[in-house]
């Protein structure tokens, strides 16, 4: 998994190694900003076309499913060569795509445009006080892969049972939940990057996607629920 460091002249030992690590970050940097293109690209057809917008909640669920671990699979085959880039913007499409039904709820609501807003200045808020963060701790936070993966499968299994439940007061519990785990999962993930346990910039944007879109999504989901209004 680890690539064969580069070679500078004049640069050995932890110069290399810092040298790859500012450029594995740079790297990831631009294409996850890249991503957000096709992203809104996806919603935006998503809402226009109204696709998604007869399906029922256990559809739409297997057809997540079965997209997002696709791509994924798909990204990790490809992420040494130059189609995983292409790769993991067709998975940012179909990621926006998926999210185009909650937007397409949000914007139903008078204020709707003004939740979307408040919950993407949110995402970047917490995208921004994590990276200063992650460039600022001492500690080694490699342990905390673990404890996060455990608590993103119970709030996977929670949230499949709210589906069922239909509770409002336990979906905005579990969409703060959610977005706790996965501002520390940024911080982690940034972390790992800048300690250079992550040398692939396609596999560092996909993990940094990822807690990105899920952040977005659980502040529109929370913001949807406390400040919506159908006046």
């Amino acid at each position: 998994m680890n690539e064969r460091l580069p070679t500078f002249p004049g640069v050995s030992g932890q110069g290399a190694l810092a040298a790859q690590q500012n450029r594995v970050l740079r790297n990831t940097y631009l294409l996850l900003a890249a991503s957000m293109v096709p992203t809104v690209l996806g919603a935006w057809i998503g809402v226009s076309t109204g696709l998604l917008a007869t399906m029922g909640n256990g559809l739409s669920m297997v057809l997540f499913l079965a997209g997002a671990f696709g791509f994924m699979f798909a990204i990790e085959k490809t992420k040494h060569s130059a189609a995983g880039v292409g790769v993991l913007l067709g998975f940012t499409f179909f990621m926006g795509l998926m999210l185009s039904r909650m937007l397409a709820f949000v914007l139903g609501m008078s204020n709707g445009a003004s939740v979307i807003m408040l919950a993407f200045g949110g995402t970047a808020g917490v995208f921004f006080a994590m990276a200063a963060l992650a460039s600022v701790i001492k500690r080694d936070l490699s342990g905390m892969g673990k404890f996060l993966f455990v608590g993103a499968v119970v709030l996977m299994v929670a949230m499949v049972i709210n589906l069922f439940v239909q509770s409002s007061a336990m979906m905005m519990a579990l969409s703060v939940l959610a977005i706790g785990i996965f501002s520390a999962f940024m911080l982690y993930d940034i972390r790992r990057i800048l300690d250079g346990g992550e040398t692939n910039y396609i596999s560092a944007t996909l993990a940094l996607y990822l807690d990105l879109y899920n952040v977005f999504q659980n502040l529109l989901m929370l913001f949807g629920i406390g400040f919506g209004s159908d006046d």
